[in-house]
């Protein structure tokens, strides 16, 4: 897994790497303009981050937000990283992180009055496990699922974990979290028409964001 972010106007000309969900104890090995960071637990890779990144990859200065690396360019990050001493070699991640999802079946949280387990088909003969507190959440709808290494629009990171003791791979998005332009401000999931995209394709968020008429 491999995300990628560059925000300049807060962190300056750095390029976060991410490869692994955060953990407190961490060990920071910098050499040269590399500073990598990995677990103390176990010495698991957790991401880098690459500083004049944009001397690297000079498109990086129309970026903001979260990055989708090709493998040319992480061909070029992986040099800087031989080059200043570092044995890990990062590979791109070209799969989908959002994605129209077609949910089968909800359940009761056992633990929750509000939570839903729901089984959630994310492509063709994959289903997966994701409990939704949306109060809009059904059997048979599409909406938007973010797939673990999917990065918000608020810079949180979805990774696989447990909500109240029951596993949950992946998140089920709502108009707030996905910031869609002229999108209702209000809680529950955006319910994707059925005629507008396929179970499975990444989600077209530049036609998402014509979806919703400007408000007066």
């Amino acid at each position: 897994m491999l995300i990628s972010s560059y925000n300049p106007q807060e962190m300056g000309d750095v390029l976060v790497v991410i490869t692994g969900p955060d953990v407190a104890d961490q060990i920071v090995n910098s050499k040269g303009n590399v500073t990598q960071i990995t677990a103390a637990k176990d010495g698991s890779l957790l991401g880098y981050n690459f500083f004049n990144a944009s001397e690297v990859l000079p498109e990086l200065k129309s970026e903001r937000g979260q990055v989708f690396l090709s493998d040319e360019q992480v061909a070029k990050l992986n040099k800087v990283l031989t080059q200043a001493g570092f044995t890990d070699e990062l590979t791109a991640d070209h799969t989908p992180k959002f994605v129209v999802g077609y949910v089968e079946k909800i359940e009761d949280h056992p633990k929750s009055d509000h939570l839903k387990i729901t089984q959630t088909r994310v492509e063709d003969g994959k289903t997966v496990q994701i409990v939704c507190g949306s109060p809009n959440v059904k059997e048979h709808i599409k909406v938007v699922a973010a797939r673990p290494g999917a990065m918000m629009p608020s810079g949180k990171i979805i990774w696989p974990g447990e909500l109240m003791g029951v596993k949950s791979e992946g998140m089920l998005c709502g108009f707030r979290e996905l910031r869609l332009k002229n999108a209702p401000d209000k809680k529950g999931l955006w319910i994707i028409p059925d005629d507008w995209q396929e179970t499975g394709e990444a989600v077209d968020f530049e036609r998402a964001n014509t979806y919703f008429p400007a408000q007066n």
